[in-house]
């Protein structure tokens, strides 16, 4: 019996030892933040999420201030915590090495965290996620003339694809057996190359797309509805093993309860997340 408890107690006491090395382990990225007093979100540009707007009137433009929901959420956020936020333009597929090399502190820019990317990595292996705030999902988009050979996932087989790298547009294209023709550093660059008659199609994602397909530049432009992507959420990533995820997800709770959440999703014509929504305290 003895022996018994003996063992018993070993075991017990090995947990708590690995209990408390997991959590020495768990690098506080918050700590250093909360020194520095700020910290950098890494972004790409484009409307309705991280864009510059000189006007006033929530259009992008080349030059003006950065706007977008979550540039602003972003800032509300750093509000909450009490420090400030600096955004850091970066290219979209150096992103993990960005946020690896402490250059950024977390990649805050419409980051799909249900998907894998191309190499078959889920992302979630890569970076630790925060809540999912909003909703989102992938689309095809291709010269308005041309949206009759569109007419299933199976039509994109063999055909130019334009993708950013490193994006869940890219992974897509890539599953239905598209040649990706171009993969640019940012999802507005693509847009070009289809203009240009460079690709067939370009796979970008539909908030993005609803902000400028069939206006101005765009007008000639059109989303393919006849395929239907599977829906993605957003997430902010962090470090993996850091604690600043726990930190953005108790201020992002406190602004869900304040109704900031939905006011800046309405501003931006996006939607909030069910799963974020059904942490909201009741009253």
């Amino acid at each position: 019996m003895k022996k018994f408890l003996a063992l018993v107690l070993a075991v017990l006491m090995l947990a708590t030892v690995c209990v408390s090395f997991a959590s020495c382990n768990k690098s506080s990225d918050w700590k250093q933040i909360e020194k520095e007093g700020k910290f950098v979100c890494g972004i790409t540009i484009y409307a309705p999420m991280n864009y510059y707007d000189a006007n006033g009137d929530l259009e992008e433009d080349e030059s003006g201030t950065l706007i977008g929901f979550d540039t602003e959420l972003a800032k509300l956020v750093a509000e909450k915590l009490g420090v400030e936020v600096d955004f850091q333009i970066i290219e979209w597929g150096n992103k993990y090495t960005e946020l690896q090399s402490g250059a950024i502190d977390c990649i805050w820019n419409g980051f799909t965290s249900n998907s894998k990317d191309s190499d078959g990595i889920e992302r979630s292996e890569k970076v630790d996620f925060t809540h999912a705030y909003l909703d989102n999902k992938q689309c095809v988009i291709v010269k308005t003339e041309r949206l009759g050979e569109f007419t299933s996932a199976a039509s994109l087989k063999d055909k130019k694809a334009g993708a950013e790298s490193g994006s869940a547009g890219e992974s897509y294209a890539k599953d239905a057996g598209a040649v990706i023709e171009a993969a640019k550093t940012s999802q507005m660059a693509v847009f070009t190359d289809l203009k240009s008659n460079a690709v067939d199609f370009i796979v970008v994602d539909r908030l993005l797309a609803d902000a400028v397909v069939g206006k101005n530049d765009y007008a000639d432009l059109s989303i393919v509805t006849a395929i239907d992507i599977e829906p993605e959420v957003y997430s902010i990533g962090c470090r993996k093993g850091s604690d600043f995820d726990e930190k953005i997800n108790e201020a992002l709770i406190e602004l869900l309860n304040e109704g900031k959440v939905e006011e800046l999703a309405a501003k931006y014509g996006v939607r909030v997340t069910d799963s974020l929504m059904a942490k909201k305290t009741a009253k």
